[in-house]
């Protein structure tokens, strides 16, 4: 069988609580967690990225064998069932401890893992993947407790789409994907409890005899899709396709897996967890029946919870911690001085996953819950959503990101840099920049401002929203915890920006606060009038990004939970050019998607419908995250997928015992050019 590989062959330009390959936030942000020809015929690349040469200087290089990383209090893991997970938190951890059919390398690629090789003989209907033998569950100590095979794979499918198991939690992908999947989802929310606990993914259940999904033997694997899926491999790398062996369900009962912990749990990842005290620390040994013998692994590595980024810092410079990222104030600090101890060694970290938006709730809720009319009939005007498309300047919010090179942080597209690439190497977002005819970034300026647009734009809103009866300045609520000084000092800078590129007398942002839970006390209730949010694909194709916007689907993450545009079906005078507009940008996504054999066509067409998004404002591109870091650990020996559940896995990384410096790295340019700005 042919191995299929999405790859990403091209250097990825960017570097976050977070709903894994879902949405994410940075501490400076308001909200909480959230390839060319036809598969068949492309083969495994060669080509090495850009970026190659600094990965192999780096080969052989694993001075540190017991490492320790700090993660702040955010970060806690919250279940160690990763079927049940769709936090990027608890994937962090879980990655690490239960291994997929598919893995992704340095550069970004799908590569073997459990699955040895993998294919589609019709254009993504049906999906093979053909297992390694010799795979072994184990537990904590590294006792072996059974085989891992094929029937693991369809046990936890089952799970996954079991409503009274799962909880209906991560059921989206195989629901829309696989065939016979919802159908037993519904089956089983018709049952009692008692009744669903005893299924299972035997032969001749339920389960198997509804679901597309064939077991030819111990070490076979076929998916049958529901159309045909060119990007289901990568699909392979989430959360929602990995095993787990019907033993550990006999062995501790349903409600047991749901409750496991580290001691309890089974392992076939890199490592098991050897410790665990929450909110303080884990420990991660090495798992000696790993099947990657060829790999590198560190002996232990040690998760230390802390409170800040600030007491990372401090445990660094103590040499109690091997990585820390850099708040604002020390980053300021250590670039401002050659003289620093750590000036030598800022590194500017690879961006995450996450493409951040600025979303909009288009049926906001005052506190007494009834309708925020001003706002919604507002934000609804096309007008006003594209005089702050055109004159809303956050270049200063990307300095609360990136003090020392802020405009890396600029962000124009929904979709993320590097998640896919047509045929001849183009990044997908070069499509959609074509689309809407940006120029090239200067590094200076927001590419899409433009104060006669913005001008333009807002005597046209006044005017058909005074007629609608809304009454100025517009006021926006914007919310963020109570307790947090760095998220009040960014929404000072965005509440100057207000100003500065609107006017107050056109709209006044409102800082609001929260107490413990953005969702639960702003976001549910409807009271905010717009997030900054970061989503991260689950999987590589662009309909993991677009389709969260689609109009009526209650699936689509961002229309059902956050913008509420699902909640909003009279078309009267306020509303019926919106949404006769979503239901434009929810046909073009629905007709990329039904293009499968020809991926070229298949994202030019998905570069269009994202070109309407934006060009219709739905949504307000915001930022990467790319930020600055002390580290021992090399960020280029890490995996650079733009999908999945395994950036953080702990394998194959370089390590220094000094850390890596600026010159290492090729950012000793930037740090001295801004020390002589801001001397």
């Amino acid at each position: 069988m042919k191995k299929k590989l999405t790859g990403l062959l091209a250097i990825l330009l960017a570097a976050s609580m977070a709903l894994g390959g879902c949405s994410s936030n940075t501490e400076t942000q308001s909200t909480e967690p959230s390839s060319g020809e036809e598969p068949t015929e492309q083969a495994e690349s060669t080509e090495e990225p850009e970026d190659a040469e600094s990965a192999e200087s780096t080969e052989g290089k694993h001075e540190i064998t017991d490492l320790v990383i700090p993660k702040t209090a955010t970060r806690e893991l919250q279940t160690f069932n990763i079927l049940y997970s769709q936090l990027a938190a608890d994937f962090e951890n879980l990655c690490n401890l239960t291994e997929p059919l598919l893995e992704v390398d340095t550069y970004g690629a799908l590569a073997p893992a459990i699955a040895e090789d993998w294919g589609t003989e019709d254009g993504g209907l049906t999906w093979t993947f053909n297992l390694r033998e010799g795979v072994k569950w184990v537990d904590m100590n590294a006792n072996e407790k059974a085989d891992c095979i094929s029937r693991d794979f369809a046990t936890s499918l089952e799970w996954v789409l079991n409503f009274h198991k799962n909880d209906s939690a991560n059921t989206t992908m195989p629901l829309e994907m696989i065939e016979g999947a919802n159908e037993y989802y519904e089956y089983t929310k018709t049952l009692s409890m008692e009744e669903a606990y005893a299924l299972d993914a035997s032969d001749g259940s339920k389960f198997m005899e509804m679901v597309g999904i064939e077991l030819p033997d111990d070490y076979t694997i076929i998916y049958h899709c529901v159309a045909p899926k060119p990007y289901f491999d990568s699909v392979a790398t989430y959360a929602c396709l990995y095993p787990i062996s019907q033993g550990l369900i006999d062995e501790l009962g349903v409600d047991g897996v749901k409750a496991m912990n580290n001691e309890t749990m089974w392992y076939n990842g890199c490592y098991t967890m050897t410790s665990y005290v929450q909110g303080n620390e884990k420990v991660f040994t090495k798992n000696p029946a790993y099947w990657d013998q060829d790999c590198f692994l560190f002996d232990t590595v040690t998760i230390r919870m802390v409170e800040s980024t600030d007491i990372a810092f401090q445990l660094y410079q103590t040499g109690e911690v091997d990585y820390t990222d850099l708040s604002e104030s020390n980053l300021v600090t250590i670039s401002g001085n050659e003289n620093n101890d750590y000036y030598d060694y800022l590194v500017e970290r690879p961006a995450d996953k996450y493409s951040y938006q600025i979303h909009f709730n288009y049926n906001k809720l005052l506190e007494d819950g009834t309708p925020d009319t001003n706002w919604n009939t507002a934000i609804a005007n096309e007008a006003f959503r594209k005089t702050l498309y055109h004159g809303w300047d956050i270049s200063e919010y990307y300095t609360r990101i990136n003090a020392v090179t802020p405009m890396v942080c600029e962000n124009n597209f929904y979709t993320m840099k590097g998640l896919v690439y047509t045929s001849d190497g183009t990044d997908y977002t070069e499509l959609v920049k074509q689309e809407l005819g940006l120029p090239e970034m200067d590094g200076e300026t927001i590419v899409r401002l433009d104060a006669d647009k913005a001008e333009q734009y807002k005597q046209q809103a006044i005017e058909e929203l005074t007629a609608l009866g809304v009454t100025f300045p517009i006021e926006a609520d914007y919310y963020i915890s109570a307790s947090s000084q760095t998220a009040l000092d960014t929404a000072n800078v965005l509440s100057q920006a207000f100003t500065d590129g609107l006017g107050d007398d056109y709209v006044k942002l409102n800082i609001c606060t929260y107490i413990s839970s953005v969702n639960t006390e702003v976001v549910t209730p409807h009271l905010h009038s717009f997030v900054i949010n970061g989503w991260g694909a689950d999987y590589g194709d662009p309909q993991n990004y677009l389709g969260q916007e689609v109009y009526g689907n209650v699936n689509a993450y961002y229309s059902q939970n956050y913008s509420y545009i699902n909640e909003i079906t009279e078309t009267d005078e306020t509303n019926a050019d919106l949404i006769a507009s979503y239901q434009e940008y929810s046909d073009l996504v629905a007709a990329a998607d039904a293009i499968t054999t020809d991926l070229d066509a298949r994202y030019q067409a998905y570069a269009e419908a994202e070109a309407y998004l934006l060009e219709h404002v739905f949504t307000l591109p915001c930022n990467y995250s790319v930020g600055w870091c002390l580290s021992k650990i090399d960020n280029d020996t890490k995996s650079r997928a733009m999908f999945g559940s395994q950036d953080e896995k702990m394998k194959d990384w370089g390590t220094k015992m000094d850390g890596y410096t600026s010159e290492e790295k090729g950012v000793a340019a930037q740090i001295a050019a801004y020390t002589e700005e801001n001397a």
